[in-house]
């Protein structure tokens, strides 16, 4: 594989296109904005500078990456010439099989369609092309330049060729794939989404705090970032629809979302992506403070 696709230029979509622009692919990426393509050159332009900063990379590889990224806002033209495209528009199933439908129709017939999606399911997808067997998960994990793990996810008619392509591509990239199979949550939302619920039901029914619940799960448990905090992270409307998916796939009210989560996406409190959620959040501070809701 050497020409790379990638659908949707916000922060998952960038981030995919800079780690396969780094590792000496060539990338296509597309959006229906103009203005969505050139925030996300500016940020891929932002994050190569920090590596600098670190002497990780030099001056001239910050310039060989970009040059390899092209942007397109017609995902015809973006995918004509490509060897595998990785969707990663937003999480929403109506707007994915649409765009499964425009990329089986454009792509070469060789072309391995990826999607990013957290949830929902490769078999669904890859119902909507006429290319099943060359249909897959490519799961990456936000950030993706610093965070090594990609689920790659069998549909019911992915390939074994199909799969075995995308675990070593994979590894080109410098991360660790690991292939699981075709449930609601695969196996990282599966896990991780429940323990989410899990602290803001805490918090709900006034066991804890925002504070004390994230300090016990960094400090007892050696996580890098609390749930409320990481929740706050991914962004509350991705928890909730991820948790929706898994309650009506799975069928158990054990994966009920947490009347409190709701109401907050209702709100429009998303968490970092509207500045407020559990905690407060200002572009450029690090600084953790808890919304005025929970103090």
């Amino acid at each position: 594989m050497k020409k790379i696709s990638v659908i949707g230029a916000g922060t998952m979509g960038n981030g995919i296109a800079h780690v396969f622009a780094q590792s000496g692919f060539d990338v296509t990426l597309i959006d229906v904005q103009e203005a969505a393509l050139e925030r996300a050159v500016a940020t891929i332009s932002r994050n190569l500078d920090r590596l600098i900063k670190k002497e990780r990379i030099s001056e001239a590889d910050k310039a060989a990456t970009l040059k390899r990224i092209q942007t397109h806002t017609v995902l015809q033209d973006g995918v004509a010439e490509a060897d595998l495209v990785v969707e990663a528009a937003t999480e929403r199933t109506d707007l994915k099989l649409r765009i499964f439908k425009d990329m089986d129709a454009a792509a070469p017939a060789h072309c391995i369609l990826a999607t990013n999606t957290s949830s929902i399911s490769i078999t669904q997808i890859a119902a909507a092309t006429s290319r099943p067997d060359q249909v897959i998960g490519m799961h990456f994990m936000n950030p993706v330049p610093v965070m090594k793990l990609v689920e790659v996810i069998r549909g019911y008619a992915t390939s074994d060729s199909t799969c075995s392509a995308v675990m070593e591509l994979s590894k080109q990239l410098g991360k660790t794939p690991t292939e699981v199979n075709d449930y609601p949550g695969f196996v990282a939302n599966r896990i991780l989404m429940p323990m989410i619920n899990e602290a803001i039901i805490t918090l709900h029914e006034g066991v804890a705090d925002v504070e004390a619940i994230d300090t016990v799960m960094k400090l007892g448990m050696a996580h890098p970032m609390g749930p409320l905090q990481l929740a706050d992270f991914i962004g509350l409307d991705v928890c909730l629809s991820i948790l929706r998916v898994l309650h009506e796939g799975l069928g158990n009210a054990k994966y009920a979302p947490c009347p409190l989560l709701v109401n907050m996406v209702a709100a429009g409190h998303l968490g970092v992506k509207s500045g407020q959620g559990f905690y407060l959040h200002t572009p450029g501070s690090k600084e953790l403070i808890v919304s005025p809701y929970f103090q």
